[in-house]
């Protein structure tokens, strides 16, 4: 089996499809790998916008389709950063990878600014 989904896999993968068990370290990779966080947002926030410019359509000024478009979406751009690690660990989870993996930077971030906090105040 391949390692890496074809186009229709990846289209059901973006929509929350589980992939075969062969190709888990790319489901990883994509995950928590370089570039992760690009790739989400830009599979949740670009869908919205086609939908959004249905707005410029409604009579009236441009500006109001314009800020209703903005009352949609700033608020969505919000909470798809705000849900990001729940995203990726439920992703994880689903593919049979262990949800401690979702944010790992971050942690090993926070990890070597407590050292260096701990060298510079005696403790290590």
């Amino acid at each position: 089996m391949s390692s890496t989904p074809s186009p229709t896999q990846k289209i059901g993968y973006i929509c929350g499809r589980r992939l075969p068990d062969s190709m888990r370290e790319w489901v990883r990779a994509d995950v928590t790998g370089p570039g992760s966080t690009r790739r989400y947002l830009m599979r949740m926030l670009l869908p919205a916008i086609p939908v959004l410019l249905l707005f410029l359509l409604i009579p009236g000024p441009v500006w109001m389709g314009l800020a209703m478009m903005a009352l949609l979406y700033l608020p969505l751009i919000y909470f798809t950063v705000a849900l990001m690690y729940v995203f990726q660990r439920a992703r994880l989870v689903k593919h049979g990878l262990d949800p401690a993996l979702a944010g790992g930077r971050p942690s090993a971030r926070a990890e070597s600014e407590r050292l260096a906090y701990e060298r510079r105040h005696g403790r290590g």
